[in-house]
């Protein structure tokens, strides 16, 4: 459907449109209600500091009035992103947006001194207010937390330095984005059809899983050629986001910047070691597949360029959205019918806004705040890739609608560590459904390579990234420069170690890390990795041990942020400080590819 038919936002049916309504239904009152939020804020600030800790009454109001005005604030946010997000044309919802982004500024600056106070308190204080006071038992976990981050925090004026030098020091992120979203230009190549079309970020994979080896290789030069030709100025940025890491990583006294990455969720560096090793121990199952692969395809000399193209073209299937709700229910049935009952009544109330329409943003999410419906934003095609989008964001929905029936705002959100185990146990219990009963070998082995692509985007992927960025912030660490050329060599010889023999050296992949825009968040990826560990390991006690595993899983979307994730992983059965898990993932990874070698 060209941008030309596409439809206007009340040209789309009511029926598929979210009920955003149900958050505010009166637009007139948010003006008000973010100045008076300003208010609130300064009011709070001359209320509590200097007094913050001068007795438990005290602490658990301020950590009260806090949370209330965090969560109106969240609110009106949230349903300004939502309404902007429905079409980025309507410059009213962009308005409401910034003045929100303004305001968030305003109150985390009023609000700063909270938590450099709470720790210039004595411990023996603060856990004597935790027994005295019962209304802070709410609040334990979360004063339990900061006190064991305490020798990292600054005192007051220096953190608020550090504020102050957030500014600045987001720059080469933002210098990257401009430079990857504004100004990078990847000329045009020719499509399968003989056009000229213009090569952009939005097109590129689809042409990489294109069946035209021309096209693909067009598409991976021309990619590639744009990103060489700036690489000194994006080595530069580069080096300058890991040397602020590890210039921030000295400041607040971490050992290294791998371990202050890893401190918010308390995540043992076993964790990511374990992730390493055990991928890399499991490499020569990798190498099989990209032999397969080769052999698949044809060819005589295999390219990355052929890395991402369908090894089974899928058979020509239209899904309408009724067709995959219902798919959904069936594929999720496992989890139990009371999760099944809230998921339909979900669907009911209006959380998931399902077609595209002129000026709304792409691609998909699940988003709300604590007080609204956790909303689904999709732009639906009628695919079976869309399917499996419907059912990764119904799992973050409901891990969202789980949390916030039973814990309290300050607890509400996820951690990414968690999060994305929710939306990956669901689209491997759809996966695992669809292949037990699909009956045309064709699928069959499409569903198969859907799945091991899956494992080698997320799990071998994510986990030669995180090799890369380890690699490169303990160069930097050691009072090395990160240098075009380092990173080049480096990040060529990691591709040949994941990808193996099967494929040909080119002088292209190399300049690849230069393209990743997750690096310049550092210590991110590893948890798409272990999440999907995770997440495989669940879904398979799930299918296997039946009801009380899905009973374990259930409790486990309750937690919310109530403990840290590790801890909170183990009440579904899964112990991410161990190994095994990671090992449990690549035997279902072996498994499928000898599946997918028998029938191909």
């Amino acid at each position: 459907m060209g941008a030309k038919n596409l439809k206007t936002r009340e040209q789309i049916d009511a029926k598929y449109k979210w009920n955003i309504e149900n958050m505010i239904s009166d637009e007139s009152v948010i003006d008000g209600d973010l100045e008076s939020l300003k208010e609130d804020a300064k009011k709070y600030a001359a209320s509590y500091a200097g007094h913050l800790t001068e007795s438990s009454k005290t602490l658990l109001a301020a950590f009260k009035d806090r949370d209330n005005i965090w969560r109106k604030l969240e609110k009106i946010f949230v349903y300004a992103r939502m309404r902007r997000d429905e079409n980025n044309g309507e410059s009213k919802y962009q308005a409401m947006t910034d003045k929100c982004h303004s305001v968030i500024a305003a109150v985390s600056a009023a609000m700063s001194f909270f938590t450099p106070e709470l720790l210039s308190s004595s411990e023996e204080t603060i856990r004597g207010y935790l027994d005295e006071e019962k209304g802070l038992e709410e609040y334990r976990f979360a004063i339990e937390d900061t006190l064991r981050q305490k020798e990292h925090i600054l005192s007051e004026s220096e953190e608020n330095l550090m504020a102050q030098m957030g500014e600045i020091t987001g720059a080469t992120n933002d210098i990257f984005t401009m430079l990857n979203n504004a100004d990078i230009k990847f000329g045009t190549i020719t499509d399968e059809d003989g056009d000229a079309v213009e090569l952009t970020h939005g097109n590129y994979i689809k042409f990489m899983e294109s069946h035209d080896r021309s096209v693909r290789e067009a598409a991976y030069n021309a990619m590639y050629d744009a990103y060489k030709a700036l690489i000194n100025t994006i080595a530069s940025a580069y080096n300058y986001n890991t040397k602020t890491d590890v210039v921030n990583t000295r400041i607040r006294k971490y050992e290294s910047a791998r371990a202050a990455a890893l401190s918010g969720d308390n995540i043992p560096a076993d964790v990511y070691d374990n992730l390493v090793t055990v991928v890399n121990e499991n490499l020569p199952v990798m190498h099989r597949y990209v032999e397969l692969r080769k052999k698949l395809l044809g060819v005589d000399k295999l390219h990355m360029y052929d890395m991402y193209v369908p090894l089974i073209q899928l058979p020509k299937t239209v899904i309408p959205y009724e067709e995959a709700l219902d798919m959904m229910r069936e594929g999720l049935a496992p989890l139990g019918s009371q999760y099944l009952s809230k998921m339909n009544e979900g669907i009911s109330q209006g959380w998931i806004d399902v077609y595209e329409n002129k000026g709304k943003t792409s691609g998909a999410y699940s988003f709300g705040c604590y007080d609204s419906y956790p909303y689904i934003l999709l732009n639906y095609t009628d695919t079976l890739k869309d399917v499996f989008t419907i059912v990764h964001e119904m799992g973050h929905s409901m891990h969202s609608k789980y949390t916030r029936e039973v814990q309290p705002y300050i607890y509400g959100g996820h951690s990414i560590f968690t999060a994305e185990v929710a939306s990956t146990v669901n689209e491997s219990l759809l996966m695992q459904h669809l292949f037990s009963k699909e009956t045309d070998p064709e699928m069959k082995k499409y569903l198969l390579n859907l799945h091991i692509e899956e494992f080698r985007t997320t799990l071998f992927r994510q986990t030669m990234f995180a090799e890369f960025e380890d690699m490169t912030h303990k160069a930097i660490e050691s009072g090395q420069v990160l240098t075009a050329d380092w990173m080049c060599e480096q990040y060529e010889a990691l591709n040949a170690k994941y990808y193996g023999p099967a494929v040909e050296k080119d002088d292209t992949i190399k300049y690849e890390w230069a393209r990743i825009p997750h690096f310049y968040n550092a210590f991110y990826v590893y948890k798409y990795a272990t999440g999907y560990s995770a997440a495989t390991a669940i879904s398979s006690k799930i299918l296997t041990e039946g009801k009380p595993a899905a009973e374990q899983y259930i409790e486990f979307l309750k937690t919310g942020e109530s403990d840290h994730p590790i801890e909170l992983l183990k009440i579904a059965g899964v112990d991410m400080s161990s190994p095994q898990p990671i090992r449990d993932a690549m035997a279902v990874f072996r498994s499928l590819l000898d599946e997918f070698e028998k029938l191909v």
